[in-house]
This record gives C-alpha cells, sequence and structure tokens, in this order.
C-alpha cells in the first residue's frame, strides 16, 4: 500500500487507468471457489482499488486474470473493480453473449475480440473476419468494450489472419 501510494501521488494526475494482475482462472473455471475468492482475496482487493480511487478519483481499475473467472466477477465488481482483461472466451463460463449479458453495464470488457486458440492461429482470413464481426457485434453492443484479441499473438498465426483481423475491426463500428 505504501508503494501504491507513492506511486499513485507521483502519476495519479497523468493516467486513466491501473494494471493488477492476478490469475485467478484456468480453462474450466475459477482456481478457486467464490467463497474462498471473498474470504482471501476480495478484501485486499476493495481496500487496494479503494485507496486508488481516494488518491485518483478520475482512474479506472483494470484486472489482468486469464481463465474462466465469471463466477468471480461480480464480486470483483463490488470490490471496485472497472475493467477486465483479458476475456478468454474459450474458457468455461466465458460465452461473449453471457458475459455482455451479465456484466457489461459494471465491467468494461477489454478482450474478446478475437479467439487466439483456434481461430487466429488455425482459421482462414474470411473465418477470422466472420469471428471478429460477430465478436464485435456482441461485446461492443452499448459501450464497455475495447478491442483486443483474446491473448497474445503467438508465433504460429499466419500474417494474414493478423492482416484480416485488424481490417475487419475498421470496418465494424458497434
Amino acid at each position: 500500500m505504501a508503494n501504491l501510494e507513492k506511486w499513485q501521488t507521483a502519476v495519479g494526475p497523468y493516467i486513466d487507468s491501473v494494471l493488477f494482475g492476478d490469475d485467478l482462472g484456468g480453462q474450466t473455471g475459477p482456481l478457486m471457489s467464490p467463497d474462498m475468492y471473498r474470504k482471501l482475496y476480495k478484501p485486499y482487493h476493495r481496500e487496494m482499488w479503494t485507496r486508488v480511487k481516494e488518491l485518483a478519483p478520475h482512474v479506472k481499475i483494470q484486472l489482468h486474470s486469464c481463465g474462466g473467472i465469471e463466477p468471480l466477477l461480480s464480486d470483483l465488481a463490488d470490490a471496485g473493480l472497472d475493467i477486465v482483461n483479458p476475456v478468454q472466451i474459450t474458457c468455461r463460463g466465458m460465452d461473449a453473449q453471457a458475459l455482455k449479458q451479465k456484466h457489461g453495464t459494471r465491467l468494461t470488457l477489454w478482450g474478446g475480440g478475437c479467439d487466439t486458440r483456434e481461430v487466429l492461429p488455425h482459421g482462414t482470413p474470411e473465418q477470422v473476419r466472420n469471428h471478429v464481426r460477430e465478436q464485435a457485434q456482441i461485446l461492443g453492443a452499448g459501450g464497455g468494450f475495447v478491442f483486443q484479441q483474446v491473448h497474445n499473438i503467438l508465433a504460429d498465426v499466419p500474417p494474414a489472419n493478423i492482416v484480416a483481423m485488424f481490417d475487419e475491426l475498421r470496418t465494424c463500428r458497434t
């Protein structure tokens, strides 16, 4: 907390968000039960995130957490979270439509724009375009979405698919 206060005092007026990192999920769901999250993590997340907002009320709180974390999202928002990244749509419980409907008014969904496990590395450019269009329409409806592919683009992704992703994104207006 002392380091957070020093840091926020120095840069708070110049930033828009603070990124925290706690991978709370895996491919099949959270790495702990929601009850365990509430007991072991939520009080500390709330304390840190409240302090950030006290020091710089305009700053948004962003959490990088991989995996199927949907069962934790309401608690994370209650603790003060504004933005979740990535939106790992291939994990259990991370369906884009369901996430948008359940959490889209409380949380900004940063990611989920293109599946980096199957579609981007193994799809055709046309499949990538169709997928990006669909994801942008679902997640972008009503705002609260920052386009980003699900996760890092790895070396096995054909360059034509990366171009297709960004070309399609340029044509999408949600």
